[in-house]
C-alpha cells in the first residue's frame, strides 16, 4: 500500500469514493443475507496461542503418566495377599477390648 502522504487530492478523493461504494455494497449484501447486525468490519480477535501450564501442572500430569505406563506394562497383577490373623492373636484382641468395655462401664456407673 502506498502512503497517504504520497497521494494528490484527487486520487484521496477516488479512494473516499471507493470505500463507500464497497460500504454500500456489503450493506446491500447484509440485508440480502439478514445478517443486518453485523458490521461491515470484522472486530480483531484474540490470537489462539497456546495456553501456557505452570511447572507444578506439568509435573503433576508426568507423574500420572509415568505412573500409568508403570501400572500398564506390568499386565495382569495379582492382588495383594491378605494376611492372616491366629486365633490366639483375635482372641488377646478380643480380651483386651471386652477389658476395655469393661472399664469404661464401670466408671460410667460411678460417675
Amino acid at each position: 500500500m502506498t502512503s497517504l502522504d504520497n497521494l494528490t487530492v484527487e486520487q484521496l478523493r477516488k479512494a473516499v469514493a471507493i470505500k463507500e461504494q464497497i460500504e454500500t455494497l456489503q450493506r446491500e449484501i447484509e440485508a440480502i443475507t439478514g445478517g443486518g447486525g453485523e458490521s461491515p468490519v470484522p472486530e480483531p480477535q484474540k490470537p489462539e496461542g497456546r495456553k501456557k501450564m505452570s511447572f507444578s501442572e506439568r509435573a503433576r500430569i508426568a507423574s500420572a503418566a509415568r505412573w500409568a505406563k508403570a501400572r500398564a506394562g506390568n499386565g495382569e497383577t495379582e492382588p495383594k495377599k491378605r494376611r492372616k490373623m491366629s486365633a490366639a492373636s483375635k482372641a488377646k484382641i478380643a480380651a483386651a477390648t471386652r477389658a476395655r468395655w469393661a472399664k469404661f462401664r464401670a466408671e460410667k456407673k460411678k460417675g
